[in-house]
């Protein structure tokens, strides 16, 4: 056993507290209606609203402001490399200056360099990503920007109005099969995939 008594601590100051969350790819459309695809890790639900943190400077939450429906998207761990083709990319034009300096560039096909594939959804606008097991089709119902940080952000809610998994990962009576689905975390901008499986809630239905 863990002797926690000997467990010393000490104050750190790290430069972001990405602690470790899924990985998603949230799907936009623009305004001259094709697709945006953006990776993003600062989200998390309640029942069926997911909530989203979004930086302001982003297309993702521009397109949302216009047009507030979306699809919200979880890779697996096999396709962080695609992931990560979208990080250092905007669908901006001009590049926001705070994106400049982050070394960020302009690419409007963001779905062909991620090397990744839109598939139609059926009750709203954007594309799926057909590659990611578990995808949900939403639409925004509250905008709210923050006013307390040395970069705002926006705190986007969303209503969940379909799901659509792989065949391999899904259970009767609705259920994912959580020994067979694994999502992409980011744990202080490192990416993580699988751990074993440990125990589960006394809520679980499963």
């Amino acid at each position: 056993m863990v002797d926690w008594s000997a467990m010393k601590t000490v104050v750190i100051s790290p430069p972001i507290l990405y602690y470790g969350t899924p990985v998603a790819l949230l799907a936009t459309v623009n305004d001259d209606g094709s697709p945006n695809l953006a990776p993003m890790s600062s989200t998390w639900a309640l029942h069926k609203t997911i909530v989203l943190g979004l930086g302001l400077a982003g297309q993702t939450i521009a397109n949302l402001r216009l047009r507030p429906e979306l699809t919200i998207n979880f890779p697996s761990p096999e396709l962080w490399e695609h992931v990560e083709r979208l990080a250092p990319l905007t669908g901006r034009t001009p590049v926001p200056e705070a994106k400049l300096a982050n070394r960020f560039r302009h690419e409007a096909q963001k779905f062909k360099e991620a090397q990744l594939t839109p598939i139609p959804s059926e009750i709203v606008a954007p594309p799926r990503v057909e590659e990611c097991p578990l995808q949900f089709e939403a639409r925004v119902v509250d905008i709210q920007t923050s006013t307390g940080d040395d970069e705002p952000f926006a705190i986007v809610q969303a209503h969940v109005e379909r799901v659509h998994a792989h065949e391999s990962i899904v259970l009767e009576h609705d259920h994912v099969d959580v020994e067979q689905w694994h999502p992409l975390t980011y744990k202080f901008r490192h990416y993580f995939g699988r751990s074993e499986h440990l125990g589960k809630t006394f809520r679980a239905t499963r």
